[in-house]
């Protein structure tokens, strides 16, 4: 019951970031970066709400850099990286999903693009619980875009 509540939910916010204003879809005059960039934040958005540490890794480049809380965390690789499952710890809080409010590139290169974001984190009844503001850098590392390194006011 667990699993199709959460592949539910999935597919309900993948067909609202279609609809989503802050949600890009390629543009002709938009760069290539932007794109794949803007592809990886989606995927990066919905494996994170599955709660599969193995497939929100593989949104991620390595070493992968996490500012937030106060502290610095570095991952030099998916196993490690999968090492401690967080969702238990964020369950505990009353979280139950989060979503893209904006996400808005400040930077951008052929192999990388910083975007500036605010993600919302919900309950299970759809009820906003806090909202932050963040930074993904975004690059492509050896044909494989993913998060290098986010930072964020997120505890």
């Amino acid at each position: 019951m667990k699993h199709l509540t959460i592949s539910l939910l999935t597919l309900f916010m993948s067909i609202g970031a279609l609809a989503n204003p802050t949600s890009r879809i390629a543009e002709k005059d938009q760069p290539e970066s932007v794109d794949q960039a803007m592809q990886v934040l989606d995927s990066f958005m919905l494996t994170f709400n599955s709660r599969d540490m193995g497939d929100w890794s593989e949104t991620l480049n390595y070493p992968h850099v996490r500012l937030a809380g106060g502290s610095v965390k570095v991952w030099a690789n998916k196993k490690e990286y999968t090492s401690v499952d967080i969702f238990d710890r964020l369950v505990s809080t009353g979280w139950h999903h989060s979503a893209w409010v904006s996400r808005k590139v400040v930077l951008e290169s052929e192999n990388k693009v910083h975007i500036s974001t605010v993600f919302q984190r919900y309950d299970k009844n759809n009820n906003p619980l806090k909202h932050y503001q963040s930074l993904y850098i975004v690059t492509n590392d050896n044909g494989h875009w993913g998060v290098q390194a986010r930072s964020s006011l997120a505890p």
